[in-house]
């Protein structure tokens, strides 16, 4: 797999495709599996598996009961933006006991796109996701997955909950809409190649 840094992409030419690996991150639930489907112009490859009683143990249903399935590895797509930047976009579980799953994923990762859930005991899911991605070192930006029954927390609010440093974006998306994830991914594009021409390194 090609990756590149985002310093690269901004200064090759148009023709020349641009491949940048991205990290959809975000705790178990939040929609990270929709948000590729969703944005892919090719066909994803899934890792969903049926959740067993056993897995339904582990892992927190609060506000998520209905919920049937889970990643088990990684899920993957594709996007292309302006022509010739192509995000390839891998999506793997958020909980603590696929970290190292996490870390081999994320490896040659020029950003992430970390998704949250403000739903009732929902926005703690995705914590475990936040610290994969700081220790990673990736720059990300953070896609609030609007839900029929999220509950709207005013930015700032939720800045703090997340203890989101001030150049961090912060977006609102619907991870099972095309445009909305298209513009997340382009605010996340436009941060990364702002961090590289600020000099800024991971």
């Amino acid at each position: 797999m090609v990756s590149a840094r985002p310093s690269s992409v901004s200064g090759s030419p148009p023709d020349v495709p641009q491949l940048v690996k991205i990290m959809v991150a975000g705790g178990f639930g939040v929609g990270k599996t929709t948000f590729i489907g969703s944005v892919s112009e090719i066909a994803p490859a899934y890792t969903e598996e049926v959740l067993t009683r056993a897995g339904a143990v582990v892992d927190d249903l609060a506000g998520i009961e209905d919920k049937t399935t889970t990643t088990v590895a990684s899920d993957f797509g594709r996007r292309t933006l302006a022509g010739s930047l192509v995000l390839y976009l891998f999506g793997a579980p958020g909980q603590q006991r696929f970290r190292s799953l996490w870390t081999d994923t994320a490896h040659g990762a020029a950003g992430a796109m970390v998704l949250v859930d403000t739903r009732a005991r929902r926005l703690a899911a995705s914590f475990e996701a936040f610290d994969a991605v700081e220790e990673s070192g990736l720059p990300y930006v953070v896609a609030v997955n609007r839900f029929p029954d999220s509950v709207p927390l005013p930015e700032h609010v939720l800045r703090e909950h997340l203890d989101l440093a001030a150049a961090t974006p912060l977006v609102a998306c619907d991870a099972r809409d095309e445009g909305s994830t298209l513009r997340a991914l382009i605010a996340l594009t436009s941060h990364l190649i702002a961090t590289a021409q600020a000099g800024i390194r991971p």
